[in-house]
């Protein structure tokens, strides 16, 4: 079946923001100061798809950390592509192909561990 990878990192980033023990430091990139946001009634995954993701997300921070800080901006804390964009001073275009690569890259990583999320 084939995953809207959004959708998965954005239940990945709810489920990251409500988990105890992860700390994902708002320091990278120049989002310092940044604290969570609730959840807002966002779908979140479960602890087992969560932490298959954490994995991959780890992955992508070795491989590609300017995607990785991406992520964690947009999916973790709730920046907009667009503030995102603003802040690097580069264009929407430019966010959303990183956004895009990093998509890829964890599908990649998924696509490796052979493992069907709970989430589909």
């Amino acid at each position: 079946m084939k995953l809207d990878m959004y959708e998965v990192l954005s239940r990945w980033g709810v489920w990251a923001r409500e988990s105890s023990g992860i700390d994902y430091s708002p320091i990278a990139a120049g989002f310092k100061g940044l604290l969570p946001h609730p959840s807002n009634g966002k779908l979140s995954c479960c602890d087992d798809d969560g932490l298959v993701i954490d994995g991959c997300v780890a992955r992508l921070k070795q491989y590609k950390p300017d995607e990785y800080d991406l992520v964690i901006a947009h999916h973790v804390y709730g920046m907009s592509l667009r503030k995102i964009a603003r802040i690097r001073k580069c264009s929407d275009g430019t966010v959303r192909k990183e956004m895009q690569t990093a998509e890829g890259f964890i599908r990649g990583c998924l696509a490796i561990l052979d493992i069907e999320l709970n989430m589909i």
